[in-house]
């Protein structure tokens, strides 16, 4: 339990996942590692969303893709109910495949073209017992198809019979026919238009509220995320910078990063003017040659000496909110590390 008194779904503890860079012809070396995440840490609650925001290639579909074990970790723990599924092999995984579910970014490509709906639907549900009959089968996809606001005689038709929107409820039926605790959502709005992104976002709201699931939204779009999301996380170049409750990293955001990302989105008013304007400076660092120290300083307009020795530790500035910056860190012992 957490003192909030609900009960911990998901916490992933110094998360990292690693990919070898190999040079050679006939013999192949690993002469660098490519690190996507590094260190990361959070905790979902059950019936609750995390949402992890950051530019292109920081790491945000990595982390997903890890911790449902889709790619395995080269190190942290990820504890899903308790269990810790990250040491876990093929064979004992296969009970938490039904806990974990993805919705990817493309439904097109994320949905066989071969396959109607009716057996998209069926193949997990037969795959892991959860239907006995014929009967039973037809009845849950009947179950699924109008829960996501299609009909029942969807199901045997095929993805390219139906719009982008169709398509991504098809993949979120598909996620949700086997009761998961835990759906990983991996940017399931950009490809579709506005106005069905507003249609699959309150779809998702209304999921959650049946499954009390726990969501981790992955996306660009900081007024979904803002909308969607209990708590957030920031990610650069493959660490969190900053996170905690939604409304305290968008109304008080503490990292110089966080500050430049949430200043620049978009306003919807012509008419209203920004009060403060962060831009940064220089390019984005490789990922797999990244600075000295704080990954950021390179970029920061407030970069000290200490910035260059060491990356700051996570520190937690207020009850639900953390940053890692040396601007909190250094000469404030008051302030509570986390390990």
């Amino acid at each position: 339990m957490n003192d909030s008194g609900s009960k911990v779904l998901l916490e992933v503890r110094d998360l990292q996942k690693y990919f070898p860079i190999k040079s050679g012809f006939l013999i192949q070396k690993t002469v660098a590692q490519l690190k996507a995440v590094d260190g990361v840490s959070f905790t979902i609650d059950k019936g609750h969303t995390f949402g992890i925001v950051g530019e292109s290639g920081c790491g945000k579909t990595t982390i997903g893709r890890t911790i449902i074990r889709l790619l395995n970790p080269t190190g942290g723990n990820i504890f899903l109910e308790g269990e810790d599924i990250a040491i876990l092999k093929e064979r004992s995984l296969k009970q938490y495949r039904q806990k974990m579910q993805i919705v990817f970014q493309d439904p097109t490509s994320s949905l066989n073209p071969r396959m109607t709906v009716g057996q998209t639907l069926s193949e997990p549900l037969l795959f892991h017992g959860m239907v006995r009959s014929k009967k039973e089968v037809e009845e849950r996809m009947s179950q699924l198809l109008s829960s996501v606001g299609l009909k029942p005689y969807h199901v045997d038709r095929y993805p390219h019979q139906f719009s982008g929107g169709q398509r991504q409820r098809i993949a979120i039926a598909r996620a949700i026919c086997v009761d998961p605790s835990l759906i990983v959502l991996d940017e399931p709005t950009s490809a579709l238009d506005v106005s069905v992104q507003a249609q699959i976002i309150k779809l998702l709201k209304e999921l959650q509220g049946k499954l009390n699931a726990g969501y981790i939204f992955i996306s660009h779009n900081l007024s979904v995320v803002r909308y969607i999301s209990d708590r957030v996380g920031i990610m650069y170049l493959g660490k969190m910078v900053e996170k905690g409750d939604t409304n305290e990293i968008f109304e008080n955001p503490m990292h110089p990063y966080s500050k430049a990302l949430l200043a620049a989105t978009p306003i919807p008013d012509p008419k209203t003017r920004r009060k403060r304007k962060e831009l940064l400076s220089g390019q984005v660092p490789s990922p797999i040659n990244r600075p000295t120290g704080c990954f950021f300083r390179t970029r920061c307009k407030y970069a000290m000496p200490a910035c260059e020795k060491e990356y700051p530790q996570m520190v937690r500035i207020a009850q639900n909110h953390s940053v890692s910056c040396h601007l909190y860190s250094l000469g404030e012992p008051e302030k509570i590390v986390e390990k």
